[in-house]
């Protein structure tokens, strides 16, 4: 039995190519390319514009590995077609960011600023002083580095200063009770 997941066909688009020799997978396209090495068990076979990824035998392990390895095939083939991006909002008086050269410098409230350089793959944007956009075609490493950025201040719950993704909500707590 294979996986729900994996037993779904990856559309390719238009303007991406790609090339599956044995187990190595690879995607070019607009935004940049990936590879990936596809498990052992599991084959990966070009049917028209379409990638098809099937199980070689009915081991628990390959089972498993299914419907992963075809997510992560989808993610590329998506990534290096539109690519990803990730919004970070930073709130809080005093609190901002400016592009320094391809990395960005933060003014966080501490008592130095800090820089953060983008790894291979990943772009900065940042299109006003409280606003990051975090950019690339890998869509683990566009997380991560914005998960890494977001740890820098994190958004406390009394008054929501810090980092905070652009779409997450802050629950916030009622302050001390007067008499």
């Amino acid at each position: 039995m294979a996986s729900h997941i994996g037993k779904l066909p990856v559309a390719i688009p238009a303007g991406v190519e790609v090339t599956i020799e044995g187990q190595n997978f690879s995607a070019k396209g607009p935004k940049g390319s990936d590879s990936y090495v596809i498990p052992e068990g599991i084959t990966a076979v070009v049917e028209g514009n379409e990638i098809v990824l099937t199980p070689a035998d009915d081991l628990r392990p390959t089972r498993a590995k299914h419907g992963l390895s075809r997510s992560i095939i989808a993610g590329m083939v998506k990534g290096v077609h539109e690519g990803y991006a990730k919004t970070l909002q930073i709130v809080g008086t005093g609190y901002r960011a400016t592009l320094k050269g391809k990395g960005i410098e933060f003014a966080l409230g501490y008592s130095h600023t800090i820089t953060v350089n983008p790894p291979e793959g990943i772009e900065f944007e940042v299109p006003n002083a409280n606003q990051v956009i975090v950019k690339g075609t890998d869509k683990q490493a566009v997380g991560q580095v914005a998960a890494n950025i977001r740890k820098l201040r994190a958004p406390e719950p009394y008054k929501g200063k810090g980092i905070k993704y652009a779409d997450e909500r802050i629950l916030r707590k009622a302050g001390k009770a007067g008499k």
